[in-house]
């Protein structure tokens, strides 16, 4: 397997202008370095930046809750665009800090690596840990004020880009208590993007839901909308809110609970008739995103307690080879998981992903363990949740065979090709801006490479969508005709080949034996039995003429049916996933010959690919989530890449096929 698909360019010291000495280091003073490189500390300047500056904030008045000095919390949006959260805690303390003099509600804003949760008992188990929150909020702020209450005092402190305004100053005496910060965040950083209120308003309710008897305000004085969220029931009744709309496989949520220890852990799990897993997982209060550890031990402990039930109940078809794998067990699982433990590792500030591996084994054990027991308790339940994962089971299998089984499909094809017209019309608009694999140079080339015919060959283009892979032969053949059934493709590939013509490659508008060469890439997955534009293509190549087509497939069987899902979700028209040697047998089954193939590696952007109309939002999520959560038998054989800011690099698996049609 060739693996040569990225270049490096290393810059030697020719690249290099000007002197290399110590007085070159730059050592940035305050919270300059946080204003130099604010994705660093809060993910992105786009909406998920500035609505993290929130969430730091209401993760602090969660921490008070936690514990057991905070019973209410408020958020509010304003009406000049800036927001504030106020909580009932215990106050940020104001009096002198021991080492440097100044107020510790000053130091608190204005030092990173500042707070009173890195040692003693203030904060047990809490969702701010490096000590840099409140910092990163005063320091992407164009203003920002502090009330506290405490100690009997009223006191107010104001900061300008993250330098105090002046010292705190005593309003008034006050028998109340809590914190106060209002911010307006900087222009200068997050731009025109302003706040959202339906996305703080899910973020407090999901919170009200993670700490029961918290009651959690949200005003937006834009609109005047109120909501207030106080929830008792934890991480059922939040799975229960989430799934008040599906179609479950059992009648309630199996829930999981070991508060002995730290870890402490609450899951609940609930099986719907859906297609994708989802998994709301949660340290310490804090959404982790992409998972981790905590997760991989949640799944761990699924797989093993699902295959030991069905093992021991005769449930698996063994004879047929049955096997129920992770993915199968995760498909249509939502979950939600909060850990509560003392020291977690996190990826980074904005804390998307545990890197504390002990969790896992922790979390298999305990998950495992109290599973197995609910479904021996529950033979009903236990029979439900066994039979949806064999039924994911079996259509995996069932996807796996795709291209073999639609060969021998007797019913007559009906095939609404205005899908496929306005789809891609839609498309057209910015075909090239919508991937890198469409125009990758060393693809196109990889296929051209592989000519071998008389440069006078007339050459056909067959679902030749923009006209890049047909022209890529320019050179090495005659004539250049080009096939599509969408009229703005027809257009677009006129620029690039000799002539474009519109038809379906189900009924080509061309005699037997009209062209030397047929070229073809990435369309055959997104046909209904493609066995049927198989044999037209045979049909108008000439005897000895050479058929060259370009597959995305699967690394293995492992990583298989967890592409199919993903490439389903980007993509509604898929109809199967193909492995290499189911796409070798079709291609054989259609009569063509001395087949060769070459693979080809390249690195696609998930997040450039799924942003196109056919893929709706929630289907983008998902896909996401696919890559955050893949299991451990997929990311042995795929490589892919989840990126700290939550983006994602996949490595695909090209394969172009060399084929003939025989002579006679």
């Amino acid at each position: 397997m060739t693996t040569d698909d990225t270049k490096t360019r290393e810059v030697g010291p020719t690249a290099l202008t000007g002197d290399y000495v110590a007085a070159s280091i730059v050592v940035f003073s305050g919270l300059e370095a946080v204003r130099r490189n604010p994705s660093m500390y809060v993910g992105s300047t786009d909406a998920d930046g500035l609505h993290h500056l929130v969430f730091e904030l209401v993760d602090n008045a969660v921490d008070e809750h936690e514990a057991g000095h905070c019973r209410d919390v408020h958020v509010t949006v304003h009406d000049d665009g800036s927001c504030s959260v106020r909580d009932d805690g215990r106050g940020i303390p104001t009096g002198p800090h021991p080492e440097t003099g100044r107020p510790a509600c000053e130091v608190v804003l204005t030092t990173l690596h500042s707070g009173g949760k890195f040692g003693g008992d203030s904060y047990a188990t809490s969702a701010g840990l490096h000590g840099v929150g409140l910092c990163c909020v005063n320091a992407l702020s164009r203003w920002l004020s502090l009330d506290v209450w405490r100690d009997g005092e009223h006191v107010r402190q104001d900061f300008a880009r993250g330098e105090p305004a002046g010292d705190p100053v005593r309003v008034d005496g006050s028998t109340r208590r809590g914190t106060l910060i209002r911010f307006g965040p900087d222009d200068a950083v997050f731009g025109e993007h302003g706040f959202d209120a339906a996305t703080i308003a899910d973020r407090m309710e999901e919170v009200a839901f993670l700490h029961p008897g918290l009651s959690v305000r949200f005003t937006d004085e834009r609109t005047g909308r109120e909501d207030t969220f106080l929830h008792l029931d934890g991480v059922r009744g939040l799975l229960e809110h989430r799934n008040r709309h599906a179609t479950v496989v059992h009648p309630a949520p199996i829930v999981v609970a070991d508060r002995s220890g730290s870890p402490a852990v609450e899951i609940a799990l609930w099986w719907t008739e859906g297609y994708v897993e989802e998994i709301w997982s949660f340290v310490n209060g804090v959404r982790t995103k992409q998972g981790g550890s905590h997760v991989e031990g949640l799944r761990a402990g699924l797989a093993s307690a699902v295959n030991r039930y069905a093992a021991d109940h005769g449930m698996l078809d063994t004879f047929a080879g049955e096997r129920i794998t992770t993915v199968d067990i995760l498909e249509g699982l939502t979950a939600a998981m909060i850990v509560r433990m003392d020291a977690p590792r996190f990826d980074g500030q904005v804390k998307q992903r545990l890197r504390t591996p002990e969790v896992a084994h922790v979390l298999k054990g305990v998950v495992e363990r109290a599973l197995w027991q609910a479904l021996l308790d529950d033979p009903d339940l236990g029979r439900r949740v066994v039979a949806r994962a064999l039924d994911a089971t079996r259509a995996r299998l069932a996807a796996r065979l795709a291209g073999r089984t639609a060969r021998h499909r007797p019913r007559e094809l009906e095939i609404d090709y205005t899908v496929y017209q306005r789809q891609f019309g839609i498309r057209s608009r910015n075909w090239h801006d919508s991937c890198s694999w469409l125009t990758d140079d060393g693809l196109l080339a990889r296929h051209a490479a592989l000519c071998e015919v008389p440069a006078d060959t007339r050459m056909l283009d067959v679902c030749c969508g923009s006209g890049v892979v047909g022209n890529a032969f320019a050179g090495r053949v005659g004539e250049m005709i080009g096939l599509d059934i969408t009229p703005e493709m027809v257009r677009l590939a006129s620029d690039r080949l000799d002539r474009v013509d519109q038809g379906t490659v189900y009924d080509m508008p061309y005699e037997d034996g009209a062209f030397g060469l047929v070229v073809n890439r990435e369309v055959l997955h997104l046909l209904p039995q493609p066995e049927k534009p198989l044999a037209e293509i045979f049909r108008v190549l000439r005897p000895g003429g050479q058929f060259i087509v370009g597959q995305i497939v699967p690394y293995a069987d492992e990583d298989a049916f967890w592409m199919f899902r993903i490439f389903k979700k980007k993509q509604p028209l898929l109809f199967q996933m193909f492995r290499e040697q189911d796409f070798r047998s079709l291609l054989l089954d259609a009569g063509f010959v001395d087949p060769r193939m070459e693979e080809y590696f390249l690195w696609e952007s998930i997040d450039l690919w799924i942003d196109t109309h056919e893929t709706t939002p929630a289907h983008r999520s998902e896909i996401r989530r696919l890559y955050y959560d893949a299991p451990a038998e997929v990311r042995a054989v795929h490589p892919f890449e989840v990126r700290s800011d939550g983006s994602v690099r996949d490595r695909w698996r090209w394969c172009v096929y060399s084929l003939r049609k025989p002579l006679g």
